[in-house]
């Protein structure tokens, strides 16, 4: 997957040479037994692959978007792993169908100094603002995320975080924003709070503010 994501990069330096758009992708990864071979009947078969597992990988991959990502592993395939990458941990995802919540993790090795600067600086912080969010601590969690944003000011996933943290000052209770920050970036976007992160919130939420 590392490897991919620079070899698309470097593709990509030719296409722009060439006056053409660059391509970009991102990759969601999961370890899991699955069921894969050629399913179907004699007048139609394809090969491919079913199982939660499948699904998971799935739903990583289209979240990579969502948190300005290229590498998105599960935690079951982070267990696996036998060398040393640089992960930061990045939310829980709940998979339709399913209840219990999956750790994501970012892989970021394929970037340099040049496409990332600090970034084992940015990583530490991040992690470090990640578990005082999981806390419920939002002061800490505030203060690590700008750091991230100091080592690094155009590290998108810690300027997201960052932003919806800016909500609690702004429009919702502690324990409001809680909810609203599980309830996932992308259920929150919305023109009305553009000026303070791109999302807003709900109606239900926006009537109790005026109670």
């Amino acid at each position: 997957g590392i490897n991919m994501i620079v070899r698309l990069w470097e593709w990509n330096v030719e296409r722009e040479k060439e006056g053409k758009m660059p391509v970009d992708m991102g990759l969601g990864l999961n370890t899991d037994n699955i069921v894969a071979g050629n399913i179907g009947a004699s007048k139609r078969m394809d090969y491919t692959m079913i199982g939660d597992g499948v699904n998971l990988a799935a739903r990583l991959e289209s979240a990579c978007k969502q948190y300005s990502a290229r590498i998105l592993i599960s935690d079951f395939t982070y267990q696996k792993l036998k060398g040393t990458y640089q992960v930061r941990y990045i939310d829980d995802v709940v998979v339709k169908g399913k209840t219990e919540p999956v750790g994501v993790r970012e892989v970021l090795d394929y970037h340099n100094k040049d496409t990332f600067p600090n970034l084992m600086d940015t990583v530490n912080h991040f992690n470090e603002a990640r578990e005082h969010y999981r806390s419920g601590n939002w002061d800490k969690a505030t203060k690590s995320f700008k750091e991230c944003l100091k080592a690094n000011p155009e590290d998108k996933l810690s300027k997201t975080y960052d932003n919806i943290l800016i909500l609690e000052d702004d429009c919702i209770p502690r324990k409001e924003l809680f909810y609203f920050i599980n309830k996932k970036i992308n259920l929150l976007k919305s023109k009305n709070y553009a000026a303070i992160c791109g999302y807003q919130l709900p109606e239900i939420h926006k009537k109790s503010k005026k109670n």
